[in-house]
């Protein structure tokens, strides 16, 4: 069984990839979900960075926080719109919508 650091970096990494049923089952490992690596990125900045949409939804979805800053002060959302992935902005306020519409709470 991989260590906490190992199991967060296995999500950055499938995250980034599109690697959903990786993605689906480190979620349903409990790893967290906001962890960060060196750079301060957490597994949601990597999907947004990649425009790994199916990602990004699944992770949202599953709690993950869209507002904390990388060491370039920016949000998810803010490497996905320097990267010009605008089709990333729109799944990330359908998927926000979502939870709202469930009456959930998102940071």
């Amino acid at each position: 069984m991989m260590g906490g650091d190992n199991r967060i970096a296995a999500l950055h990494k499938a995250a980034a990839n599109g690697q959903l049923d990786v993605v689906e089952y480190l979620i349903s490992q409990g790893v967290d979900l906001n962890g960060s690596n060196d750079g301060k990125n957490t597994p949601l900045h990597w999907a947004c960075l990649n425009g790994s949409i199916e990602a990004v939804e699944k992770l949202i979805l599953a709690g993950a926080s869209l507002s904390i800053l990388n060491c370039h002060e920016r949000t998810p959302v803010d490497e996905a719109v320097s990267q010009g992935k605008m089709d990333v902005v729109d799944a990330i306020n359908a998927a926000v919508t979502q939870l709202e519409l469930a009456g959930v709470q998102v940071s």
